[in-house]
Formats: structure tokens, C-alpha cells, sequence
């Protein structure tokens, strides 16, 4: 059962891809399934979050405040405002400007931690990062939604704090007070976590596709260079910011996966919960879950291949 786990976890870029390609070549495989359950998927998610983070974790982000900083404040400006300018630049429409303008304001995937372990970059300061900009994010995405799109569409913030609070925040607590009352279950269960995080990304991108495969095949080249660009700009100024700063290579690596990589689950459920007028809104979630867990794989290897160079600025 380990076995076959582990083997989901190391494809689950290919995992996320091969259900996205059937959910869209056949919608009714998965539209039976009401976009719903979304929520409560992204929910477990995050409590499995929870249950797999430790004191020591938490503690990162007081000991190494500079470095946090330095990624929460790339985070939460390089990718909001790179979504804010492809939407301009590429004239998309208000459907789907809205959904890249919501992925690109919300916190780092917990995939992040998964592809800075295999690329050798500073595990420490990955997690620290992902339990931080998630802490941050019942604030500051609100925030940077009604700021990037409130032009285009009415924004209601305080709404989604709440819903971010629901899905993200408390899940998390939950996993915490488990793992601090129950531990020989959480500690039993845990192995088992990461391949059941995979097929629920997996589910809930199928889920997106299925119910807007005409959408998507309507507008799909545009929106996924969209994404494309989104991402990899990301991970490449994200390495160049500390760089810049002069951080270590590994913490730049880091740096790197943390910024281009985002919990675009949560991006789909705002979507749902707060957009239904916009169907397309939750097309660049679904599209970046796909690719970011691609192009992760990718640049984990060439960051691993390349280790032992860092270049002095």
C-alpha cells in the first residue's frame, strides 16, 4: 500500500494531467459530480496540512523572520501584480482575467514543499513560507482581489476572508489539535497523506474541466500561455529576488518553487464560491494545477542537476 502511494505522489503531475486530458476529451466522466465537493476537497487537503506540520515547522517562522519576510513580500506582490499585467497585456476576457488575478493572489501550493525537497532546495524555509503566506492569506487576498479586479467586478473580501478562514484555516487548526491529541493515528496516517492530497488535486482539476470542457476548448491556447507565463515568470523572478539579495542558492531555489508555485485549489473554490456568475473564473486554477505541477517536476530537476553551481553576484 506504501508502494503504490509513494508511486502517486511521484506522478502526480502525470496523475493531474491524465485526468484533466479525460475530463475534457470526455466531460461526462466526471460532471455528474457537482463543483460542490470542491470546498470540502480542499478542505481535507489542508487538514492534512495540518496533521503533517510540526513545532518545529511553526518555529521556522520566528527564527528566520528575514528570511520569511523576504518570501511572503515576493509572493504577494510578484504574483498578483505578473496576473494583474498578463491579463492587460493579453486582453483577456473579464471571465478569465478574473480567475488569473485570483490564482495569482493566493498563498504557495503545499505542492511547493513536495518539488524544493526533490530540487535540494531549503526544506525549512519552504514550509516556513507555505505556513506563512497561508496565515497571511485570509488578509491579503481579499485585499489584492478587490485591488486587482475590483474594477472589473464587484468584490466582496470580507466574504471571502471568511471562506478562506472556512476552508484553509481551520482545517489546519483541526490537523493541529489531532496531531497534538491523537498522535499515534496522525502519525499512522501521515505517510499516506501526500498521494491522497495528489488524487484530490487530481479530482477537483477534473471536476473544473469537466463541467467547462466547452469553455475551455473555446479559449484553452490563450489561457493556458496565460498560465504558462504566469508560472514560469514567477519561478524565475522568484530565484532572481534572492539572488539579488544575496540569499544562499538552496534558499533561492526555495524562494523560486514557493513564489511560482500557488494554491490554485483555493483559487477554484473562491472562484466558485464568490464568482458563479463567471464560469471561466475557474478555468486558470484548473489550468495552473495541471501545469505548475509539471513545470515543478521540470524545475526540480534542473535545480537538482545544478546544485553544487552558485554563482556569485
Amino acid at each position: 500500500m506504501k508502494r503504490i502511494c509513494d508511486f502517486i505522489a511521484k506522478w502526480m503531475g502525470a496523475t493531474v494531467l491524465l485526468v484533466a486530458a479525460i475530463s475534457l476529451i470526455v466531460p461526462s466522466s466526471l460532471a455528474w459530480i457537482g463543483t460542490w465537493v470542491i470546498n470540502p476537497m480542499l478542505g481535507i487537503i489542508m487538514f492534512g496540512m495540518g496533521l503533517t506540520l510540526t513545532a518545529q515547522d511553526l518555529r521556522i517562522v520566528l527564527s528566520r523572520p528575514r528570511d520569511i519576510f523576504i518570501g511572503c513580500l515576493t509572493q504577494f506582490t510578484v504574483m498578483p501584480f505578473l496576473a494583474w499585467g498578463l491579463t492587460r497585456v493579453f486582453s483577456l476576457p473579464q471571465e478569465l482575467a478574473i480567475g488569473v488575478i485570483l490564482v495569482g493572489c493566493c498563498p504557495g501550493g503545499t505542492a511547493s514543499n513536495v518539488i524544493t525537497y526533490l530540487a535540494k532546495g531549503d526544506l525549512a524555509l519552504s514550509v516556513g513560507m507555505t505556513a506563512a503566506s497561508t496565515l497571511l492569506a485570509p488578509l491579503l487576498t481579499p485585499l489584492l482581489v478587490w485591488l486587482l479586479a475590483g474594477t472589473m467586478v464587484d468584490v466582496h473580501a470580507s466574504g471571502m476572508l471568511l471562506s478562506i478562514v472556512y476552508i484553509v484555516i481551520l482545517p489546519i487548526v483541526c490537523g493541529l489539535l489531532c496531531q497534538r491529541f491523537v498522535p499515534k493515528i496522525t502519525q499512522r496516517v501521515t505517510p499516506y497523506l501526500p498521494a491522497f492530497s495528489s488524487l484530490a488535486v487530481a479530482l477537483t482539476v477534473g471536476i473544473v474541466v469537466s463541467h467547462n470542457a466547452d469553455r475551455l476548448l473555446s479559449a484553452g491556447f490563450l489561457v493556458v500561455l496565460v498560465v504558462m507565463l504566469h508560472n514560469l515568470l514567477g519561478l524565475g523572478i522568484g530565484y532572481l529576488v534572492g539572488r539579488l539579495l544575496r540569499l544562499q542558492r538552496p534558499k533561492s531555489v526555495a524562494l523560486s518553487i514557493e513564489v511560482g508555485m500557488q494554491n490554485s485549489g483555493l483559487a477554484t473554490s473562491l472562484a466558485v464560491m464568490h464568482f458563479a456568475a463567471f464560469p471561466l473564473a475557474t478555468i486558470p486554477g484548473a489550468v495552473f494545477s495541471v501545469w505548475h505541477n509539471i513545470s515543478g517536476a521540470i524545475i526540480a530537476r534542473i535545480y537538482s542537476r545544478n546544485n553544487k553551481i552558485d554563482y556569485d553576484f
